[in-house]
């Protein structure tokens, strides 16, 4: 387990393996893969390709992008 890292406005964001995370640039959702070297790979919810994050560019989400990184995984699933 990594310990957590400060994001830009100081709040901590877990950058450990599965954690759902925003990407402030893009502001896509991304799930925390790992880490290689100072970035953090992050992955679409539905899978896809990788990209690296600073980790002080990744912040938690929001309750309303969790819940849409969610179904749109859901709706994938189902065909929609």
């Amino acid at each position: 387990m990594t310990a957590p890292t400060p994001d830009a406005d100081g709040h901590t964001v877990s950058a450990d393996a599965g954690a759902l995370v925003v990407d402030r640039r893009s502001g896509k959702v991304g799930v925390v893969m790992g880490h290689v070297g100072p970035y953090v790979q992050l992955r679409p919810p539905g899978g896809g390709r990788e990209w690296d994050a600073p980790p002080g560019d990744v912040r938690p989400p929001t309750r309303a992008e969790e819940l849409s990184a969610k179904v749109a995984v859901a709706n994938r699933r189902w065909g929609r």
